[in-house]
């Protein structure tokens, strides 16, 4: 009982110095970004989970430190939102989309063949630390149903078939290509990206939404539909 209470009253070990001396400049250039320095609170959780993968009790105690907060303070947030992860996470975190449409057209039989093939669940990361895998709600992406996305990288239109070749080729080390955006980099590189810092990636700006997204913009086009004017609150134009 003692070496328990001794382990819960205990503060996390710091970032190593070698470690702190890189983070602490890019923390500082994060939160002068901010009039206020807690605001930069969410872009510094991502800097310290591409330090670790995730974000961990010595992560939340560095943020804290930066922004004069308390740990419980950035444990509220950092529990808050799915995308800091609270366990150390592969290189490739696979996201597979089981809300209404994408479960529908098949997400959870995608979600079904990927726990077969790897041998986890959900949250959970291959022996290697290649993959974790996680169901996810929605993406935004209910025109390319079902969904999978890779470190935040579209996958579009997927398969049980498709998926198990990409899965395969990731444990392989074999490059693959997201549908749409830029190439595929590692949950660390992206976790850096989210934090703010310039995406080097070749054609990260370009782009084109596709027709399915476009569909109903083209339709309101060929019909010659306008949106209705804007009216005042006496029903008057505005």
């Amino acid at each position: 009982m003692s070496e328990i209470l001794l382990r819960l009253s205990s503060r996390p070990e710091p970032f190593p110095e070698d470690v702190r001396a890189r983070l602490e400049p890019d923390a500082k250039e994060i939160i002068g970004r901010y009039p206020q320095p807690r605001s930069a609170l969410l872009p510094l959780l991502h800097l310290v989970q591409s330090e670790e993968s995730y974000v961990s009790s010595t992560g939340i105690e560095f943020c804290a430190e930066m922004l004069g907060l308390t740990g419980a303070e950035v444990t509220a947030v950092a529990t808050f939102y799915s995308m800091y992860r609270r366990t150390p996470t592969g290189d490739y975190h696979v996201g597979v989309c089981t809300n209404t449409l994408c479960a529908v057209l098949g997400g959870d039989a995608i979600l079904a063949t990927l726990r077969e093939q790897l041998g986890i669940a959900h949250g959970e990361t291959t022996a290697d630390g290649t993959i974790t895998l996680e169901h996810i709600e929605c993406n935004a992406a209910c025109d390319y149903a079902p969904v999978v996305m890779v470190n935040w990288e579209f996958f579009d239109n997927q398969t049980p078939e498709s998926v198990r070749a990409l899965v395969a080729d990731l444990l392989a080390g074999q490059p693959v290509t997201p549908t749409r955006g830029a190439p595929l980099c590692t949950f660390r590189e992206t976790a850096r990206v989210l934090a703010g810092f310039p995406d080097q990636r070749p054609g990260v700006l370009d782009g084109d939404p596709g027709g399915p997204t476009l569909a109903g913009l083209d339709i309101a086009r060929e019909n010659a539909m306008r949106a209705p004017a804007a009216t005042d609150s006496e029903g008057g134009a505005q």
